[in-house]
């Protein structure tokens, strides 16, 4: 299956939003960690990190990341641009081992591998971009019965993680902050997907802005990034960076890829083996992301009990 120009220029787009993304994570986790040492953090409900520089600098570069991936969207199918995410997982968990020496074990860095691996596969076998010559086609497919379904699914629980298990478990189990992100997340791609068709074709001549689901599609994309970066800012400040963001791309990755096939029916068009394929490279991903959670505090602990053959024989003869 040969690969498109528009499904190129997704790539590298994505590609380079990654980097920027990636870079971002450590950025903001300065900040936030500056901002805990001077009053309360994010994760006790305080906003003094909005105070601090290097919170703002993260901001600035995780925007510049998030446009590169806004039109990465316009050109290539999610299925495509959202895998490769895990490049953001490699810089991330990297800079966080050198700049805030949150170590990372080998076994996390073969984690973060896999991830690559598993991406690849996926990128490889990716169909092609749907041809689309307006918003309003867009709108169609976001309104019919199967998506409506997904999104009442996604709202539900979202305020379930809200109002039920983020004031009990928000401090202690990551998945409740990452999995509102998450699931929040696979609808403003699919929102952010039709904004960005909507510019495309309206460079290309044919204006979109003067339809009223391009401003729906707009506000959902502001509304949901708004509801991420306050979870995100939480997950963050609570949890070691270098396991938010793996376990925050795969969960993110999952829920964007299911609401891409129901929504966009992906896989229409393409046959079992390739369907097979990006499976298989997702599983691969999972397996990375766990790989690398399960031994995030390998080679941390303090060496003090487990003494060395020689203090232990010191010790005995004093």
């Amino acid at each position: 299956m040969g690969i498109s120009t528009d499904n190129v220029n997704g790539l590298l787009l994505a590609i380079s939003s990654s980097i920027f993304i990636g870079s971002s994570f450590i950025i903001k986790k300065k900040g936030l960690k500056r901002a805990g040492n001077t009053g309360h953090g994010a994760a006790a409900g305080g906003h003094g990190y909005l105070l601090e520089p290097w919170w703002w600098i993260g901001m600035l570069t995780m925007i510049v990341g998030e446009i590169a991936n806004f039109a990465a969207y316009a050109f290539a199918p999610a299925i495509l641009v959202t895998p490769l995410g895990a490049l953001s997982i490699i810089f991330s968990a990297v800079l966080a081992h050198f700049i805030l020496k949150e170590r990372l074990h080998i076994f996390g860095m073969l984690g973060c591998l896999l991830c690559v691996v598993g991406s690849t596969t996926i990128v490889l076998h990716a169909p092609h971009e749907r041809n689309i010559h307006s918003v309003k086609e867009v709108w169609e497919l976001a309104t019919e019965p199967a998506f409506l379904v997904y999104i009442s699914i996604v709202v539900i629980l979202v305020s379930v993680l809200i109002f039920r298990y983020v004031p009990r478990y928000g401090q202690t189990h990551m998945i409740v902050y990452i999995g509102i992100c998450s699931l929040m997340g696979s609808l403003t791609v699919m929102s952010v997907k039709a904004v960005g068709i909507a510019l495309k074709l309206s460079f290309e001549g044919a204006n979109q802005f003067k339809y009223f689901q391009t401003w729906i599609f707009t506000l959902v994309v502001i509304g949901c990034c708004l509801l991420q970066i306050n979870y995100l800012n939480k997950a963050l400040d609570t949890f070691n960076t270098a396991v938010v963001s793996p376990v925050y791309y795969v969960m993110f990755t999952t829920f964007t890829i299911i609401a891409s096939v129901i929504m966009f029916k992906d896989w229409d068009t393409q046959n079992a083996s390739q369907i097979a394929s990006e499976l298989c490279g997702f599983v691969t991903i999972l397996s990375g992301t766990f790989l690398l959670h399960k031994t995030k505090d390998m080679g941390s602990k303090p060496e003090t009990p487990y003494e060395s053959p020689n203090r232990a024989s010191n010790l005995s003869h004093s």
